[in-house]
């Protein structure tokens, strides 16, 4: 069995998304001991505190997946210079009720891709900012802004030779990290599962 698994949060909905077709393309750089897994987050309702005593079902799946999770990647495009409403939403979800969220102390690792000259710069820093708060220990560097040209990604799906090195010199930095923020997993052994984590408390509105 997988001695990491990561939890890869893509922030776009569209099918043919340029970060779907990242997100997917980042096992080939992970170590055979590294599983990445993309979490669902289309079918999560809209946040609603009133929702928080009876958390809809795709909700609990969320929270369950990350809090299983051994770190976190999150790949984004970038809306209107920040992060889709969709991430924001899944985020809000997973750190709720106030004092049980499933992000804190997952070490997380953030890239993105679209057309423009800056990829997601803006976005990721809206993201930094966000996870910073929720106790995710952020990698720093290197920082992953790629703007999409033609052969990022091949035909058969996985990254263009123009691209791998630098991929892989963040996959491999990410792993790093992973190992110094997560407890390897051996058979038997699963992360905290959640629901008791001590995490920064957003305050009921």
């Amino acid at each position: 069995m997988a001695s990491y698994r990561i939890a890869v949060v893509v922030g776009s909905l569209r099918r043919d998304s340029f970060n779907r077709q990242l997100a997917r393309a980042l096992q080939s750089l992970a170590p055979q001991a590294f599983e990445l897994q993309t979490v669902e987050i289309g079918d999560l309702p809209l946040y609603n505190q009133d929702d928080d005593a009876a958390p809809a079902a795709p909700v609990v799946r969320l929270k369950r997946e990350i809090a299983g999770s051994d770190g976190v990647i999150f790949v984004t495009p970038e809306y209107n210079r920040s992060i889709p409403g969709v991430l924001k939403n899944a985020i809000d979800h997973a750190s709720r009720p106030y004092g049980q969220s499933a992000w804190a102390g997952k070490p997380a690792g953030i890239l993105g891709v679209s057309i423009g000259a800056i990829g997601t710069a803006c976005a990721q820093q809206h993201l930094r900012c966000m996870l910073s708060y929720l106790e995710m220990p952020v990698l720093g560097q290197p920082e992953v802004y790629l703007q999409y040209k033609e052969g990022l990604l091949t035909t058969d799906g996985r990254i263009g030779e123009a691209s791998r090195d630098f991929l892989q010199t963040w996959m491999d930095r990410y792993v790093d990290w992973v190992k110094q923020h997560a407890p390897r997993r051996e058979e038997g052994f699963a992360p905290h599962a959640g629901g008791e984590t001590e995490a920064p408390r957003p305050r009921p509105s």
